[in-house]
């Protein structure tokens, strides 16, 4: 017999946990106040079945009502081993229609045979239809003398207003992890399982607050059970497929230390294991869930993390380079590249890119902070700007001088800023000056940039890896791909082409007219250098004249020149086919030097 059937609790006393409800069951039956309809209610594996078995037990035992039945009696016996004789389970999942109802209410009338009370457990309650929950009202809220229901089920949202109006409602509670580890214990010792503490720690931690699947997972190591060497986290892992915490301890520093070549290792070991992509990347979510509650937390009991006291140890010594924001960053991708996984054709490379992807820590959050910034700073809040992460200085403040006092006039002039005679160029440029808005760019690399930009999730890095801008304009957008896999996700009719159509959308605040994915062309240098052209030869508009200063302040023109120095177009590098396909970093040191790589 399965462990979870031998250990099936036969009184009150025996459910685990649920105090507020053996309390008021108890005295229900203790002062004879006895519903017609009864509601259990919560998640899988809490005592709902068995409770409602106990409590037709207690009603019907021989020696009865009583909160402590016998299990001798013939009407004991009847619902341990489930005959139904005048207590009658009935499983809504798979008799669920009206004709299943009908039969219910006619077979209501009939008085019980031998017992007290007829009483219909309905499991999974929620798996009515509606047509058979209405023939069930009227028999549900006036039922026969001594006949009584009780309606179990995991989702009572499901379950219809007019039926949970009829009965009493009692909300069973996840099964607290000390709870189920001590339980685990006593089953253990009875059967003579060897098995460690840490390990029935780890298994009720892993059960959701559910006995029946604790229970479960116990009796599926018992054939694990060896005299000399006791059952460990270790086995459990192996057995459910899981990593171990070393493993993803091992992957998570390669991670945070920005080592890619490490971090693809690693996880090639892994893969070899046998372990799934979805099943690596979960596990590495949980393991990053618990990095930051410790490091948010601080000193957490290991009821709050899956973890023992020197794992907990271990993982805080490995927190001391990273940043709240940074593992929140993590947790952020980790989710969305299992979203992907869970589409994907090809899960192994999505695995690959998910890894390498987070293990470009350092520049990805430097990035992230700099977009957050730079939104700031568009947004007219430059005053607002705050230090956002640990590789940033914080902004210096940007300094206001109040405006010179005015004499009272008939129409009184807006104020003037004041600008003292050593003022930066900062304090020049952000005090509030009347200046022109800067012209839309016609940079084929900036609107890449910022077309790049309106791509959410996994796909940006692809796009980034793979595709070359040709032509970007509001009415024509041509990129060229030159992977064939790739292309196929991102052409006319691929999965992903929305993706591209939304980020123009967004960037130009309406649809192009002509959105074009290809592979490459011998001329898309020359359509490159003709945008580029286009967008060199437009003027940019001159900068609005500004009021004539006081006496004791600055000219004119040296005003107007200290704002033209921000107004002033920079030259625009635009990347050829070779430079798109180096990295940042390379590009950066080509064009700081004007120099050129040399295969």
């Amino acid at each position: 017999m399965p462990l979870y059937r031998k250990y099936r609790p036969q009184t009150i006393e025996q459910i685990v946990g649920q105090e507020h409800i053996k309390k008021a069951l108890a005295n229900a039956i203790k002062t004879d106040r006895i519903s017609h309809a009864y509601l259990f209610t919560g998640p899988r594996g809490t005592g709902k079945t068995s409770t409602a078995r106990i409590f037709a037990k207690s009603l019907n035992c021989q020696n009865g009502p009583t909160i402590t039945p016998c299990n001798e009696c013939e009407n004991c016996k009847n619902i341990t081993n489930s005959i139904p004789i005048d207590v009658i389970e009935i499983d809504a999942a798979s008799n669920r229609s009206v004709s299943d109802a009908d039969e219910i209410i006619q077979k209501v009338a009939l008085a019980p045979v031998q017992s007290r009370y007829k009483i219909y457990i309905i499991d999974e309650v929620h798996m009515l239809t509606n047509q058979a929950f209405n023939a069930l009202l009227k028999t549900l809220e006036e039922p026969p003398k001594n006949v009584i229901f009780i309606l179990a089920t995991t989702e009572v949202h499901k379950v219809l207003d007019t039926i949970k109006s009829r009965c009493q409602r009692f909300d069973f509670k996840r099964i607290t992890t000390d709870d189920i580890a001590k339980h685990l214990r006593y089953i253990s010792d009875n059967e003579k399982i060897n098995i460690t503490d840490d390990a029935l720690y780890y298994i009720a931690q892993n059960s959701a607050g559910g006995m029946r699947d604790s229970i479960a997972l116990l009796d599926q190591l018992s054939v694990l059970n060896s005299p000399d060497v006791p059952i460990s986290v270790d086995d459990i892992n192996n057995l459910l497929g899981r990593l171990s915490f070393n493993s993803l301890t091992s992957l998570f520093e390669a991670i945070v230390s920005s080592s890619q070549n490490e971090a693809l290792g690693i996880l090639n070991g892994i893969y070899n294991e046998g372990n799934e992509p979805i099943q690596i990347l979960s596990n590495l979510l949980d393991y990053l869930r618990n990095a930051l509650i410790l490091k948010s937390a601080g000193n957490v009991d290991n009821t709050v993390i899956q973890l023992n006291s020197e794992q907990l140890k271990i993982l805080s010594d490995k927190l001391s380079n990273i940043e709240t924001h940074q593992l929140i960053s993590l947790i952020d991708k980790c989710a969305n590249y299992i979203k992907e996984l869970k589409l994907t054709a090809n899960p192994k490379l999505w695995l690959d890119v998910a890894i390498l992807d987070m293990a470009n820590l350092a520049e990805n959050t430097k990035l992230e902070d700099l977009q957050k910034r730079l939104s700031l700073m568009e947004n007219g809040e430059v005053h607002k700007v705050v230090n956002t992460s640990a590789y940033n200085t914080p902004p210096q403040p940007v300094k206001k001088v109040a405006p010179a006092p005015q004499k009272v006039q008939e129409t009184k002039p807006a104020p003037q800023p004041k600008i003292t005679p050593n003022a930066t160029e900062e304090e020049v440029l952000t005090a509030e000056v009347p200046m022109s808005k800067a012209p839309a760019t016609d940079s084929l690399k900036e609107l890449w940039a910022s077309l790049i930009g309106n791509v959410h999730g996994p796909s940006r890095a692809i796009l980034q890896q793979q595709a070359l801008p040709v032509k970007i304009s509001q009415d024509e957008v041509i990129i060229s791909v030159k992977n064939q896999m790739w292309l196929s996700q991102f052409a006319q009719d691929g999965a992903k082409h929305k993706l591209i159509v939304d980020a123009v959308t967004s960037m130009f605040g309406s649809p192009a007219k002509k959105i074009l994915v290809r592979e490459p062309h011998s001329d898309d240098d020359k359509i490159r250098k003709e945008q580029s052209s286009e967008g060199d030869d437009k003027p940019a508009p001159a900068p609005k004249p500004m009021p004539a200063p006081k006496p004791q302040e600055p000219a004119e023109d040296e005003i107007e020149e200290a704002i033209s120095i921000k107004n002033e177009p920079k030259p625009v590098h635009h990347k050829t086919d070779d430079e798109f396909n180096h990295s940042d970093g390379v590009n950066m040191v080509i064009n700081l030097f004007d120099g050129k790589l040399i295969e």
